[in-house]
């Protein structure tokens, strides 16, 4: 049977249960835990320097107000992180592919962010969809096309991350498949071939690091404004 390139994508299930929820929650195991000794593993303390030191950056910007949101926004990129790279795994399914997911994530924490800015500053946060010395005949045309790029900053995180992952997935796909369809007849192209597959396989593992980077990078910055 002839599948599509696609169907790599679908949400997997077993008598028809969704295992998306399972796909979520297993990634959570495999991050160590820190233990009651004096001195910990290398693991633990490589672990422990690179989540320091995320949200020493992350955090260096932002107002003691807004730092409240270290944890939420160091787990979730541990957590997008963590599906990216086992997503890129033989026979293993990538729950970021999904848009309905990424929304899930950008849309309530992008809204958490305007929320707090409208309690805490709302003239500032009202503000922000005026700038400064506009001419008053553009003042209702620039309030609608800056109220519009608001709303969209949600789909634009979803999007992003979600068009991203699903293009890398399917390149190695498209290459996999070529490297294996032209080893019989033509070896040296199919050698080739592979060594294409590699390194774009690193190049995917690099992406799969960036955009979970870039997704947190965004919303600290819609914190910023608002906080």
């Amino acid at each position: 049977m002839i599948l599509s390139f696609f169907d790599q994508f679908m949400s997997p299930t077993h008598l028809g249960i969704p295992l998306i929820a399972l796909a979520l929650s297993l990634p959570w195991v495999l991050i160590p835990t820190p233990t009651n000794r004096w001195l910990n593993n290398r693991l633990l303390t490589l672990q422990g320097w690179f989540i320091n030191r995320f949200t020493q950056q992350l955090m260096l910007p932002i107002n003691l107000g807004g730092h409240k949101w270290a944890v939420l926004l160091t787990a979730l990129m541990l957590l997008l992180i963590t599906l990216n790279l086992l997503g890129l795994l033989p026979y293993t399914f990538t729950p970021t592919t999904q848009l309905s997911l990424n929304m899930g994530l950008a849309v309530p924490l992008w809204l958490a962010t305007v929320i707090i800015g409208m309690r805490n500053q709302p003239t500032a946060a009202l503000g922000h969809l005026l700038p400064e010395g506009t001419p008053v005949p553009l003042i209702p045309v620039l309030i609608i096309i800056e109220t519009i790029s608001l709303f969209i900053r949600p789909l634009a995180l979803g999007v992003r991350l979600t068009a991203n992952l699903t293009a890398g997935h399917l390149l190695i796909q498209l290459i996999a498949t070529a490297a294996f369809v032209l080893l019989p007849m033509m070896p040296t192209v199919a050698i080739l071939t592979s060594t294409v597959l590699f390194l774009l396989t690193l190049l995917e593992v690099a992406v799969a690091m960036i955009q979970a980077y870039v997704f947190v990078l965004l919303l600290s910055l819609y914190l910023q404004e608002n906080v």
